[in-house]
């Protein structure tokens, strides 16, 4: 049997900027333009600034830059924090198996700083490190569960769940950058394997109160990545058959199942990273093609808060678990899982961004008792639905208001790559610009713009950098 860690070990090392396709430089441009802007609207959030008080508490050398702040920090410590700030709103990019843009460009972003790298050098970085993740997660096959019964009504939730994953191609993409050869990238990818985090995501689902780490860390797993490649660096040893089949990685972590040809078939050939959903709300994507419905609903027939008597949606079965169902909002997660106060804010208008998680938005008076109005539920149709197709998140949500029922149905949420509702690169520069206006001049607003969608022109990631920073 072929060594997987060894093929993938050779397809980080060998490919090459020019063997990108077009479509995958340009979704690659857009995940960091996506992320960073995510990451400065973080900033101001109290779990933002613990992320960044932490990384200057433990410091270090001054190698890389903590996006929208000044100084520099450790590689480790700039990795930890970009990481914490990118996944902070629940409002990054979903892909390759789930939220790999806070697990997979910080460590990237830290070690292309440091040495000076150029733009060419991060893009590609930045796509082994989504590939590499994408084909893990289809081998592990492990993020949503499935559904049960004859009519396939019921939705079991898979036990084995996490984001460990990633840290296989957070380091190839870190690897990259530092030049590693075939070897000591083998041991990088085999020291990562064993430097992750454990799997969290089924505990947070089914906890009774939702806390600020949710189903994982991944600042903290940043830093496993940026020392797993460093070590190798110096001539480590790393555990080189770390996805052996029978007591390798998926075993050894807890995955529920392994399907290795997964990861090989095609690799270097045909990316597979692109099928991208890029979030138009800062709340758990499984109440955004809801959220798209109400909007409809309210904007064509001129719905104020005071005229709806009562918001019914039908979503993802997951709804119906603990993490949705706790009608709590004490922090900024809650108001991320919480329907009632998600679909209240809505209603209320309030601007889409980081808003949505302002203390005077959670705290509200008039938000908190509308959201006594609105109920959240499973869609009876939606296994059958998922099904015929694996990309739907079909949901329903019906407005009683003006003495008349109004109601709306889609398939797939705003965002979702490959169909007619993907967003235009215009709208999520635009998302950018707000992400970023509450700690960015605008002159650096649109120097960084420019910057990211011209990358490839950089000779050197600093120019980036100090768009992004104060």
């Amino acid at each position: 049997m072929s060594n997987l860690t060894q093929e993938l070990a050779s397809f980080a090392v060998d490919t090459k900027y020019d063997d990108l396709p077009v479509s995958v430089v340009h979704e690659a441009k857009f995940l960091l333009l996506d992320s960073i802007g995510c990451a400065l609207a973080a900033i101001t959030t109290d779990k933002g600034k613990m992320s960044l008080a932490l990384a200057g508490r433990l410091g270090g050398p001054p190698e890389s830059s903590i996006i929208g702040m000044a100084g520099e920090v450790s590689c480790s410590s700039a990795a930890l924090a970009n990481g914490e700030l990118i996944g902070t709103l629940d409002f990054d990019a979903l892909l390759a198996g789930g939220h790999a843009t806070p697990y997979v460009i910080p460590p990237s972003l830290a070690v292309a700083e440091n040495i000076g790298a150029s733009g060419k050098d991060l893009i590609l970085a930045t796509s082994l490190g989504y590939e590499i993740s994408a084909r893990l997660a289809g081998a592990l096959q492990q993020l949503e569960g499935g559904f049960e019964g004859p009519k396939l009504e019921k939705f079991s939730f898979g036990e084995r769940n996490g984001q460990a994953f990633f840290n296989f191609g957070a380091a190839a993409g870190a690897g990259k950058l530092l030049k590693l050869d075939r070897d000591k990238m083998l041991n990088a990818l085999g020291i990562a394997g064993h430097l992750c985090q454990v799997l969290t995501q089924v505990r947070y689902t089914f906890s009774p109160h939702r806390y600020l780490n949710k189903y994982g860390a991944p600042g903290w797993q940043n830093t496993g990545a940026i020392t797993a490649v460093l070590l190798a660096e110096m001539g480590y040893i790393g555990d080189t058959t770390v996805l052996d089949p029978e007591l390798g990685f998926w075993k050894f972590c807890g995955y529920g199942g392994w399907h290795p040809d997964k990861i090989t078939e095609g690799l270097g050939k045909t990316w597979t990273f692109t099928r991208v959903r890029y979030k138009g709300y800062p709340v758990c994507g499984m109440l955004h093609t809801a959220l798209d419905c109400l909007y409809s609903i309210t904007d064509r027939n001129n719905l104020m808060p005071e005229d709806i008597e009562s918001i019914k949606a039908f979503c993802h079965p997951t709804v119906e678990f603990p993490a949705f169902t706790n009608r709590e909002v004490v922090n900024i997660v809650d108001a991320q899982f919480n329907p009632a106060y998600i679909f209240a804010v809505a209603a209320h208008r309030v601007r889409i961004g980081v808003e949505w998680q302002d203390l005077d938005t959670m705290t509200n008076p008039k938000i908190l008792e509308f959201g006594k109005r609105i109920t959240c539920q499973a869609y009876p149709q939606f296994g059958k639905q998922r099904q015929k197709d694996p990309t739907t998140d079909l949901s329903r949500v019906e407005v009683v208001a003006k003495g008349k029922t109004f109601t709306e149905e889609r398939t797939h949420p705003k965002g979702t790559s490959g169909t007619d509702v993907q967003m235009t690169d215009e709208e999520l520069v635009e998302k950018f610009r707000h992400n970023a206006s509450r700690i960015l001049t605008q002159d650096k607003i649109e120097n960084a713009v420019n910057s990211l969608l011209n990358l490839e022109k950089l000779t050197n990631i600093s120019e980036l950098m100090k768009q992004i920073t104060l």
